[in-house]
């Protein structure tokens, strides 16, 4: 009876670690105020772990059970909470997928912990931790080309319009979308999705267009 206890005790704790470990996780996406922080990645490290568990230990008194068959579900399951994260904005731009990621990752540390593989999970969590801050440390591996829409009212006939498409080229920016609405002889509202290259500062663009005295407003 105490060894069945300590059993429990043991399988206790183990889901008690993955749930630190999604702690710690899940602090390195909060200090980057990503929408997956703490809470959600401490719980699906604990789900992950918990029915990794059940799957595991639940039904040794069924011969013959096969429980990588649940384990594989949490690897397809997890997925809806990454689709509810991943944003796609203009019908260009996609934000969340790292987070997205993260979240996977943090289910396979949850299931690994379940398992009993402590070395293998927490060196794992690590890893997903150290990989996470040197992608946005390191410059060539956090740039990264980026989608961004610019409204600007232009003074003037459409030839100004062709003087801003002129020095967005300089500046070896594609042109996704653009729109234009004639607000009156004098007036053109122009509204662009922008490709930008990884290394483009985005402020300092704007201000070069913003110097121009034919740009009344412009905002991004």
């Amino acid at each position: 009876m105490e060894e069945i206890a300590s059993w429990q005790w043991e399988l206790l704790f183990r889901i008690m670690i993955a749930c630190i470990l999604g702690i710690v996780i899940g602090l390195e996406r909060k200090n980057r105020n990503k929408l997956a922080g703490v809470r959600t990645h401490a719980i699906v490290a604990f789900g992950a772990a918990l029915i990794v568990v059940v799957s595991k230990y639940g039904f040794a008194d069924i011969p013959n059970y096969d429980a990588s068959r649940i384990a594989s579900q949490i690897v397809s399951g997890i997925g809806f909470l990454g689709a509810g994260i991943i944003i796609v904005r203009n019908n260009s731009s996609v934000s969340g997928l790292t987070t997205a990621a993260g979240l996977w990752a943090t289910a396979g540390v949850g299931m690994s912990i379940g398992a009993g593989q402590y070395f293998l999970s927490i060196s794992s969590a690590v890893l997903l931790i150290c990989l996470q801050i040197a992608m946005h440390k390191i410059g060539f591996l956090s740039n990264e080309p980026y989608v961004c829409k610019v409204k600007m009212t232009l003074k003037g006939s459409m030839d100004k319009v062709d003087q801003v498409k002129e020095f967005i080229q300089k500046e070896k920016i594609v042109i996704n979308v653009i729109k234009l609405n004639k607000l009156s002889d004098e007036t053109v509202k122009v509204e662009m999705d922008l490709l930008f290259p990884a290394k483009c500062n985005k402020m300092k663009f704007i201000e070069g267009l913003a110097d121009k005295e034919y740009i009344l407003s412009i905002s991004a």
